[in-house]
């Protein structure tokens, strides 16, 4: 009985079950095939990923708005080295440069540059330069920081009896930005700024080499407007230093506001003066 039991009455597992087991056993591979599937998906899209993200960065470099790493005391205590900044580039498309602005520009070709760095070793080291720049983590070749104290027409001047700047005979009062203990300029200067050109200066008077550095070269000591970069409106690192850079309220007088105002109108005047007399001349030979 008890074989016969275990041949013909011992209990047998359901089909179902079998057909259960079997359509496990047969699924697991199918969920491993996905994951590796969507892990090497990841992998392949990477590299895309990265170029996409580069190129997003460069058009963002080169147009909207770039990061600039500080390397020198020359704006201090307005920016102090390692200090990271954002410039906007679109900004003097809508308006024009104004005194007080803090502006980065290209001297490349034109002013020596006040932080000294060496050259990468190879094309490798180059890239990687390049993206360090764009992100604002090393500085520019050529790139300075400057802020803007007379504009294209300014007749600027150093120093009044107070020992003070002026700007169109206007004094301006620098003690918000100006470091501590710092003459305005220790070096008297006075000179007209050339149309479509800038008289820039740092903060920290005492070490920056600015305008008054160049003075022997053409233009005074002056820049081109073409060569800025834009204006720098935030200090993004380091976050206890995070706070915007506003244009001091002395550039905002009334009186220094009403001559940058008339100054383009005085000059058509000047221009057009002679030539209203040389054609009146020209009509009297005429008859």
């Amino acid at each position: 009985m008890t074989s016969e039991s275990q041949e013909h009455g011992a209990p047998r597992r359901p089909v179902e079950d079998e057909v259960d087991v079997v359509a496990e056993d047969t699924q697991k591979p199918a969920k491993d095939g996905k994951k590796e599937k969507k892990k090497g998906s990841f992998w392949k899209e990477l590299p895309v990923l990265v170029v996409v993200a580069l190129a997003l960065a460069l058009i963002i470099k080169t147009f909207v708005i770039q990061a600039f790493y500080i390397p020198s005391e020359s704006m201090e205590n307005t920016l102090l080295t390692n200090d990271r900044v954002l410039v906007n580039k679109l900004v003097y498309h809508t308006r024009d440069i104004e005194r007080g602005d803090v502006v980065v520009f290209s001297g490349v070709d034109s002013w020596d540059g006040e932080f000294q760095f060496e050259e990468p070793a190879n094309p490798v080291a180059g890239f990687f330069r390049w993206v360090g720049t764009a992100f604002g983590v090393v500085p520019g070749e050529k790139d300075y920081i400057k802020r803007v104290i007379g504009i294209g027409g300014d007749h600027v001047k150093c120093c009044d009896s107070q020992q003070r700047i002026t700007v169109n005979g206007v004094a301006i009062d620098e003690s918000d930005y100006l470091y501590p203990g710092n003459l305005p300029s220790r070096e008297p200067f006075d000179i007209t700024v050339p149309p479509g050109r800038l008289w820039v200066m740092g903060d920290h008077r005492q070490v920056s080499l600015d305008s008054r550095s160049h003075t022997g070269d053409p233009g005074g000591g002056s820049i081109p407007e073409g060569q800025v970069i834009g204006r720098a409106f935030v200090i993004v690192w380091p976050f206890s230093r995070a706070t915007t850079i506003p244009i001091p309220d002395t550039f905002a007088q009334p009186a220094l506001q009403a001559l940058g105002g008339s100054a383009p109108l005085v000059a058509g005047f000047a221009l057009a003066v002679p030539l209203v007399v040389v054609r009146r001349r020209w009509l009297v030979k005429k008859r």
